[in-house]
């Protein structure tokens, strides 16, 4: 057995094309690290949804450019399948670890195949490569990116040509067409003839940004904003600028790129501590509101003032005001969102008369939403301008917070003045995650099966009202891993994250309010609540 584990593990240092990771390799296996070795070669990273998103390292377990390059190999073999023979692939890249190399690997093996590649200048925000998909008519788009993930980590995200991110069947497809390269001494890799494109597209990608603003409005809010040591900055100042803001104020320790994220364990703004600096900077500038994007710029967090220190709001909150602006302004078409954010999207657009959707969790489901106008998802992502980014994208929501920010400042009120009117119109909705991060998945997996098989029947003394198993799929949903739970004013969602080892539960409680005096109220009730079923689901789930 470990004489097979070593020889596969030759095998691999003998292909693989980068010095740093044949050095790691050929040092775990001078030192017959048979654990660590296993560990590594105990099958491959699974082209999903979600592309690729794994542990930088040698070995087909890990994220490297041998991985990449059979990747990319898979993917232009499934796009000459599908009849897309000439046409051409646009790549983009953030600032992590390796991943200006992973983009040129694309680029090169796309070349090779004898499609044309165009990469993006420099590391630039993932909504920039997703415009230029569309801008540029291409056939297919690749983000070498692990967004929020720790630094660690690397990823792959892949795009089809009408600028959203694939769903299934595709990601099987591409699948199976990666696990058909043999070798890459198969895969022709040219050393160039692919396309840097200039800025060209980022200008063009600018020039959009305007449009996500009315005409004429205020722009008075000041700003502290961070970059989460991604890459935003530039891009964000630059739309910011245009559109008239006052300049942001950067939290400097984070605001350039770094891949080693030196402030912040996780660099998510939803994480514990993640936004610690920014709020430091906002006691010491006294701003509007504080923005924040996660390292590749296609999530946005919002703090406010609140009794006079500063808090994030939840991603439903921010998604509840960017639809009330948006309706007020009088946007047309399809508003959406994934299972597990709120439900009052849902109010807002009915009161309104607009078209509502619900979605599986991703944006590669919401944005494939016909006659899309808005859609959000609770883990901070928001897409305002589908018709020119079909994805998430924290610079032009946060052009449309800042906006909203700077109306309501006109009228002597804030975003919690705002919240509050929605809460008294519509029903304090609030909503909790539990979250449970594992270093070993069949916790999860045990999870799932004792819910499944020994279903609760309350929660918080509510009694289930409908118990869904997501797996078998509904009347307007695909099948996913899931489990909904329907209560008498609440709903709870449970499903495994799917680009880290985490379960993942959405809780949601409404409470009606009659009048701004009972607020105060509403939010203690929802508050005990949130926390009695949050209690009760880990019991039953045995975590």
């Amino acid at each position: 057995m470990h004489d097979d584990l070593i020889a596969r593990a030759k095998a691999w240092l003998t292909e693989d094309p980068d010095t740093d990771t044949r050095a790691e390799l050929a040092e775990l296996i001078d030192a017959k690290d048979v654990a660590e070795l296993a560990e590594r070669f105990s099958g491959t990273l699974q082209f999903g949804t979600a592309g690729l998103r794994g542990e930088l390292g040698a070995g087909p377990m890990r994220m490297n450019r041998t991985v990449v390059i059979r990747a990319a190999a898979g993917l232009a073999a499934y796009l000459k399948k599908n009849g897309h023979t000439d046409g051409v692939v646009v790549i983009g890249y953030d600032a992590r670890h390796k991943s200006a190399a992973f983009a040129e690997d694309t680029a090169a093996v796309m070349t090779g195949a004898g499609l044309r590649a165009a990469v993006l200048p420099r590391p630039l925000p993932t909504p920039v490569l997703a415009f230029a998909i569309r801008h540029l008519g291409a056939i297919a788009g690749v983000e070498v990116t692990a967004s929020h993930n720790p630094p660690r980590d690397n990823g792959y995200k892949v795009y089809l040509g009408d600028g959203s991110q694939i769903v299934p069947p595709a990601d099987a497809e591409i699948a199976a067409e990666i696990d058909a390269v043999a070798s890459l001494t198969t895969v022709p890799r040219p050393t160039t003839g692919w396309e840097t494109l200039d800025d060209a597209v980022l200008d063009a990608y600018l020039a959009r940004t305007d449009a996500v603003l009315a005409p004429g409005s205020p722009r008075t809010a000041r700003t502290v904003y961070t970059a989460m040591h991604g890459v935003g900055k530039e891009t964000l100042l630059a739309a910011f600028a245009r559109a008239g803001f006052p300049r942001p104020v950067l939290v400097a320790e984070q605001a350039d790129p770094d891949p080693d994220f030196p402030t912040v364990a996780f660099p998510n703004p939803e994480e514990p501590g993640a936004m610690d600096l920014a709020f430091a900077k906002a006691r010491e500038t006294d701003p509007d509101l504080i923005i924040a994007n996660d390292p590749d710029a296609d999530r946005l967090a919002v703090a406010v003032k609140d009794a006079g220190d500063w808090r994030m709001l939840r991603g439903d909150e921010v998604g509840a005001l960017l639809a009330t602006h948006l309706v007020a302004r009088g946007a047309r078409g399809t508003f959406a969102e994934s299972i597990v954010s709120s439900s009052l999207l849902g109010r807002i657009v009915e009161k309104a008369n607009l078209p509502y959707e619900e979605t599986l969790t991703g944006f590669k489901w919401i944005a494939r939403v016909e006659g899309l106008r808005y859609g959000y998802e609770e883990a901070l992502g928001y897409c305002v301008d589908p018709d020119g980014v079909r994805d998430k994208d924290g610079i032009t929501a946060a052009l449309q917070m800042t906006e909203l920010a700077s109306t309501l400042k006109a009228e002597n009120r804030t975003l919690l003045d705002l919240l509050d009117d929605i809460a008294v119109e519509h029903g304090l909705h609030a909503t909790d995650q539990l979250s449970v991060r594992v270093e070993d998945l069949s916790v999860i997996a045990a999870a799932m099966r004792r819910l499944r098989e020994q279903p609760p029947t309350r929660l918080a003394g509510l009694p289930i009202t409908r118990s869904e198993d997501l797996t078998q799929g509904t009347e307007s949903l695909p099948p996913t891993d899931g489990l909904r739970y329907t209560l008498d004013g609440a709903r709870v969602v449970v499903r495994p994250s799917g680009t880290e080892p985490k379960l993942k539960c959405y809780l949601e409680v409404v409470v009606p309010v009659a009048a701004h005096a009972d607020l105060p109220a509403a939010r203690a009730k929802a508050t005990d609540l949130l926390a009695t079923i949050k209690r009760d689901l880990s019991t039953a789930a045995g975590i």
